[in-house]
């Protein structure tokens, strides 16, 4: 019977994955069979060939994965895969894995989520070579059939030979710069080399007539060995492709690809762009790099990872800058300042996730997956190992691709995972955030691991664990909830794993959906924690870089109120029927822009979360009496803020008598109307003529 449309086909892969087809069969539909193969890869593979004549298949193995996909090929209906074997079935706790395993089928029958916005990248296949002469000549060489293929020599190589026919463009030059991406770099280098090799025509000529030897066969020119004679430039002739004192030195062009040859890669990344290779001086590596920048012509789609809602982003205000978390996090190099807001650059992205992890407003958001999606296979994995039976359960994120093969490797040759522990895959760990973590605990898990395999950075990932703990911990939760796995080896992650004692998780799990804004998600996920607190409190400190927190205002503020329109949440405000300064802390992300913006440096950000109801009113944090006009009573503002200008402007020249300091004190028609009345000079409608 299909469950949510799809036929489940369960395989025990010849015995040795115990499954219980009964007790499954019992969590995960109405108490219909559920029928368990030994050999569907092989013997029984006709059972899989029936099923799919009737419609959808889920497959609870992925080791012939490929050879399903090729007999459903020819079918009218979708064949899915689900790893039960290494994610359950081979540990030494598989017999009582079955409420993980019906989790993980819950999770694979959800439906599938809405498609990521896309970008589409598009490249020729003009290639640009850069390295030493004899490198860069060598592979222009091997690749001008596959690539138009362009030459950039940056050193010289000894007897390196410029080819006999002009084939393809050499250059040389140095202090050469990429910048773009796939189908779109733009290079610029140099050009030092006296002789320019566009105009060369390749005779010799300067080879032979050149006393010291000092120009090789690739036509560049030692300088440690240039006397000066300038019989080069002689032979040279009407060419003129040699030229000692050339001013116009910088070259450019553009490139769909890049091979670059450099012992220290040229763009210095973490993540560098798609399209770019950079595999040093190995010839193995150069070989496998050509290869793969082979692949990249063509036309592509691939999804855009991150949306920016720039009316959340705490970056800038008035040429202030704020948080600037996100652009310190990307690996890509994505992310970039854009006045008040950042920019994120499609091209660029390789979706990792740091930016939404780091962001405290949400104003980034990552969409592969979107959180709300990520959410749902969260409360579904927890619902139904509730159901079956499954206590103390621990989520464990972890990537795609480095993630998925160290669980893999753990189930082939260690423990495997513990039967509490379950595998929850997305496209890169670095985007597990605070809102994640918490919210899995509300959901009703007691523990989440973030396995940091493949991750670029794990003091994100743990910073957010961090205050996650802090929070739990202050409200009471006992045990270690959060663990950040940097483990690079199965070994590690089966230590790691194993010595975990469960933690106290919520005694009642959420009911709720997990929203896709992030302080929605936030907040949500932390007033259900605190109505099932072991001990509820009205704060809890915690540490800088917290998304939470206060402003404390010291007496040397005046009430300017340049912080009201410094902050972006709105979480400063100024009253209507009076001097006052009002702050919302449920609405504060500690950007610190009002503290940058303050011209008496009198605010300090107080990092903290505040439990109680007074977080989500405007309280004042300072107040003040209105300063009146002394000459006609008129409201002038704050008075520390009049008071502040008179202290500042006393001593200047112009306000050297009394009177003159007097007309600081008023309104601005007033001083005009004192000047005129106590001026002795002439009046304009007392002259005569």
């Amino acid at each position: 019977m299909p469950i949510c449309g799809k036929q489940i086909k369960l395989c025990d892969c010849n015995r040795g994955s115990p499954l219980d087809a009964a007790a499954l069969a019992t969590t995960i539909r109405d108490g219909s069979p559920l029928s368990l193969h030994h050999e569907l890869c092989r013997r029984e593979i006709g059972a899989l060939e029936s099923a799919l004549a009737d419609g959808d298949v889920l497959v609870g193995c992925t080791q012939e994965a490929a050879l399903f996909a090729q007999i459903a090929a020819d079918s009218p209906s979708r064949i899915d895969f689900l790893n039960l074997r290494e994610n359950a079935a081979w540990s030494v706790e598989a017999p009582a894995a079955t409420p993980k395993i019906a989790a993980l089928l819950a999770a694979a029958l959800l439906p599938e989520a809405d498609p990521v916005p896309g970008v589409t990248l598009a490249a020729g296949n003009a290639l640009l070579i850069v390295g030493e002469a004899g490198a860069a000549l060598g592979w222009a060489e091997r690749l001008q059939t596959r690539f138009e293929v362009a030459v950039l020599a940056t050193g010289a190589t000894p007897d390196a030979e410029l080819p006999a026919e002009r084939r393809y463009p050499v250059w040389s030059g140095s202090d050469v710069r990429i910048a773009g991406h796939l189908g779109a770099f733009d290079v610029a280098w140099t050009q030092d080399n006296p002789v320019d090799l566009d105009l060369c025509v390749r005779c010799n000529a300067c080879i032979h007539a050149c006393p010291e030897g000092a120009i090789g066969w690739d036509y560049q020119v030692d300088s440690s060995r240039c006397r000066s004679h300038r019989s080069c430039v002689t032979a040279c002739g009407t060419v003129g492709a040699i030229d000692f004192a050339r001013s116009d030195t910088t070259r450019e062009s553009r490139f769909d690809l890049v091979l670059d040859l450099s012992s220290a890669p040229l763009i210095r990344r973490v993540e560098p762009p798609q399209g770019y290779a950079a595999p040093g001086r190995d010839p193995l590596e150069q070989a496998l790099a050509a290869q793969a920048l082979a692949e990249l012509v063509g036309e592509f789609e691939k999804p855009r990872y991150v949306a920016l809602d720039a009316r959340l982003c705490a970056h800038g205000r008035s040429r202030k800058r704020g948080c600037s978390n996100c652009v310190e996090a990307c690996a890509a190099e994505a992310i970039s300042s854009a006045g008040d807001t950042v920019r994120v650059d499609p091209y660029l992205c390789q979706g990792c996730g740091s930016c939404s992890t780091v962001c405290p407003s949400g104003a980034l958001a990552s969409q592969y997956p979107r959180v709300e999606d990520l959410g749902l296979r969260v409360r579904t994995v927890l619902a139904a190992y509730r159901d079956a039976g499954g206590e103390a359960p621990c989520v464990l994120f972890h990537s795609a691709g480095a993630g998925r093969a160290l669980i893999d490797r753990l189930a082939r040759r260690g423990k495997g995972l513990p039967a509490r522990v379950i595998p929850l895959e997305t496209w890169s760990a670095d985007s597990v955030g605070l809102e994640l973590l918490l919210g899995s605990i509300a959901l009703g898990a007691c523990q989440v691991a973030v396995l940091a395999a493949g991750t670029h950075d794990p003091g994100v990932l743990r910073a957010q664990a961090a205050h996650g703990a802090t929070i739990l911990a202050g409200l009471g939760y006992a045990g270690e909830p959060f663990r950040v796995l940097d483990a690079d080896d199965w070994p590690a992650l089966e230590a790691a794993l194993w010595d975990w004692a469960p933690a106290s998780g919520a005694s009642r799990p959420a009911a709720f959906h997990l929203p896709g804004r992030k302080r929605d998600a936030l907040e949500l996920s932390i007033r259900h924690l605190l109505a099932v607190a072991p001990q509820p409190v009205a704060e809890i400190s915690l540490a800088a870089g917290a998304p939470f927190g206060a402003v404390s205002v010291s007496d040397a503020c005046t009430l300017c109120m340049s912080c009201v329109g410094a902050c972006p949440t709105g979480a400063l405000s100024a009253a209507t029927d009076a001097m006052r300064l009002g702050f919302i802390e449920k609405s504060c992300v500690q950007c610190g822009l009002c503290a940058v913006s303050c011209p008496e440096n009198a605010l300090t950000l107080m990092p903290r979360l505040l439990l109680d109801e007074s977080a989500r009113r405007t309280v004042p944090l300072k107040e003040a009496e209105i300063f009146h006009c002394v000459r006609c009573a008129k409201p002038m503002g704050a008075k520390p803020l009049i008071d502040a200008m008179f202290t500042r402007l006393a001593s200047h020249a112009m306000f050297a008598g009394e009177a003159e300091r007097r007309r600081l004190h008023m309104c601005g028609d007033c001083r005009v109307v004192d000047l005129m009345h106590s001026e002795n000079g002439i009046k304009a409608w007392d002259m005569t003529e």
